[in-house]
């Protein structure tokens, strides 16, 4: 953690220390100096300061405990969401405790900047066309520039869909193609990943499978013509089983992408295929995408604990 610092105003008439709101004062009537400089300059000055030094010493050692940093989770709340995105923020919180601030954000709060209050905005299940639709042109592009811009985004199942540059209504965050379109609709179950050994290491792995939820998320795969506006991805996940129903034909799906991510200007991005906060067991990976998209360099604010 970093020092905190104060400013002090001295008052040599009186030989004594006083501590007072730095803004009441002109700059250059104060000092900063950092917790560590306080307490050696009160040692040193005798017996008479031991007291003050003892209760700023408690003071700042008990400051890291009473604030720590926070991540402020979007959801989308709009048309095309479904379920699942119940179970989603659930693994948000439980996974989290105190240390995110999860909320849901419209499309007109997206459209009137609202994004700008928080670190991540997630995208859940549903439909992904309905979703990208209801945003938008306004409210796609306030989505890429807050991505842009340093925010993370999460796209599960509708919104891994719908951060693709496959559809007119795609918010264009990855350079992604949905494998046979046509068969979307492939039917739900249990299907068997395959992780890379970045994607074993990220998510804390021992081996490098994992059974997961699946419900007619997108098959991801590399465009041939690579788009030079938006940035390829690194896959971390691979189906290495399928769920062929309603028409849909066997050996497509094993081996297209399940979980990939990527840098979009100065933010980052990550879709799932599946579903892992509907997986007992896996529901940790969404806290764990999460704290990866924000970084510590992108959280935004401190809440105080007790």
């Amino acid at each position: 953690m970093k020092s905190s610092t104060i400013r002090l105003l001295f008052e040599p008439s009186l030989g004594f220390l006083k501590s007072k709101p730095a803004t009441k004062y002109p700059r250059q009537e104060t000092n900063t100096v950092t917790n560590v400089q306080l307490i050696a300059w009160i040692q040193m000055n005798g017996r008479t300061m031991r007291f003050i030094g003892g209760m700023l010493y408690l003071l700042f050692a008990s400051s890291s405990a009473f604030g720590e940093q926070c991540i402020r989770v979007a959801v989308f709340d709009g048309s095309g969401v479904g379920p699942s995105s119940k179970k989603l923020i659930a693994a948000l919180k439980e996974g989290s405790g105190d240390r995110y601030e999860v909320g849901r954000v419209t499309v007109d709060e997206i459209a009137g900047g609202e994004l700008a209050e928080f670190d991540v905005l997630v995208h859940p299940g549903g439909s992904g066309g309905k979703q990208g639709r209801a945003l938008g042109e306004e409210g796609r592009l306030a989505v890429r520039n807050f991505v842009r811009d340093g925010g993370g985004f999460l796209g599960v199942c509708a919104g891994a869909y719908l951060a693709t540059n496959d559809y007119s209504w795609s918010l264009g965050l990855i350079d992604a193609k949905v494998i046979d379109r046509k068969h979307w609709a492939r039917g739900n179950g249990q299907v068997d990943l395959e992780l890379s050994e970045q994607g074993v290491g990220f998510f804390g792995l021992d081996e490098p499978t994992a059974e997961i939820h699946y419900a007619q998320g997108p098959l991801l795969g590399r465009r041939e013509w690579d788009d030079p506006e938006v940035p390829d991805y690194e896959s971390l996940a691979i189906y290495s089983s399928e769920i062929a129903k309603k028409g849909a034909p066997e050996g497509v799906m094993k081996g297209t992408s399940a979980a990939v991510r990527c840098a979009f200007g100065d933010g980052r991005v990550f879709c799932f295929g599946p579903h892992p906060e509907l997986t007992d067991g896996l529901e940790h990976w969404i806290p764990v995408v999460v704290e990866w998209l924000a970084d510590e360099r992108h959280a935004t604010t401190t809440k105080a604990t007790r």
